[in-house]
């Protein structure tokens, strides 16, 4: 199966999901219990950031939030199951095969696109890519080389699914190689351990993330049919349990308003994994420096007593206009 012949949002009738739904219902009008913002985060740093970035604004709305770290898998069936209200990281199309029957049968709401021109496909380091491996049809022919392995993160990811999908459609030859599961952090370790002696490594690899300019690497062509065209080329999407958008219209806006960049993001990425910044103070000082993002992201947003919230964030964040 072509795993990007899937339906269109559009066809899904989902493309224009929470568009206005929120603007009707503001603050004070919001049930108590949206006091309080449940986000799911995966434990990728893009997703930490962005999470982190929101739940600034939104504490010095007024809101609670909370966040918990969970697999994808959980991410979903926790939205379904009313133990998450937000979730920031739905990268599409290749989070598809897992997101879309949630979003089909009203369980998760896809909002609006906070990302355009992601990407997420194989990738190699650069001395393996001028060895000769450009695609991914390269790669079965040096199989002793890579060890017959494809390092992914963590277990469950959809990244992984589409890794293992390869493997189990002996696709390009890879039918007796393995996917080792492992993190993030794991997987970019084991990178680090054998770039010095150009050790061969075939991994999954995103933009954006700080691997793009900490390691000298390269995507591989050719998994169109799995990751996608244009090297994965992506588009991430904010998610929400069914009706969240409607139930709380002024956070509901804010989600709707919220737009990320490649260059927001790889910013923030780096001075959480190189820095050793914790992420709520990364996001305060980017905010802080960047206050300019906060009037879109703001726009017909109140804080959680009905004030605007653009000079109320502002001031809590020691933002001088």
């Amino acid at each position: 199966m072509n795993k990007t012949n899937l339906p269109t949002l559009t066809a899904l009738g989902l493309g224009t999901v929470a568009m206005g739904l929120a603007a009707s219902v503001q603050a004070a009008d919001e049930p108590e219990s949206c006091s309080t913002v449940r986000f799911a985060e995966v434990g990728w740093t893009d997703i930490t950031a962005t999470t982190a970035l929101t739940t600034e604004v939104l504490e010095a709305m007024g809101y609670e939030t909370r966040v918990d770290t969970v697999s994808v898998p959980i991410a979903y069936s926790g939205m379904k199951n009313d133990d998450f209200d937000v979730f920031l990281g739905n990268w599409m199309p290749s989070m598809a095969s897992i997101s879309d029957p949630y979003v089909e049968d009203g369980d998760v709401d896809r909002l609006g696109a906070n990302l355009e021109g992601a990407k997420y496909t194989l990738a190699v380091p650069q001395y393996v890519y001028d060895a000769g491996v450009t695609s991914v049809e390269d790669l079965a022919e040096h199989a002793d080389e890579f060890d017959s392995a494809i390092h992914g993160i963590e277990a469950g990811n959809d990244g992984n699914q589409l890794i293992q999908d390869m493997i189990d459609d002996d696709a390009f030859g890879l039918g007796d190689w393995r996917l080792v599961d492992s993190s993030e952090a794991g997987m970019l370790a084991e990178l680090s351990a054998r770039v010095p002696d150009e050790n061969w490594m075939v991994f999954l690899g995103w933009e954006p993330h700080p691997m793009n300019t900490n390691f000298d690497m390269a995507y591989l062509e050719g998994a169109d049919d799995y990751f996608g065209p244009d090297l994965g080329g992506a588009t991430v999407y904010t998610n929400t349990r069914g009706g969240y958008a409607e139930e709380c219209g002024n956070v509901g806006t804010l989600l709707d308003n919220l737009e990320f960049t490649l260059e927001m993001e790889n910013q923030l990425m780096g001075e959480i994994m190189d820095e050793g910044e914790d992420p709520r103070d990364a996001a305060r000082a980017y905010l802080q420096a960047n206050p300019g993002v906060l009037d879109a992201w703001l726009e017909d947003v109140e804080t959680r007593d009905g004030e605007p919230a653009l000079p109320a964030v502002k001031a809590e964040l020691g933002i001088e206009d």
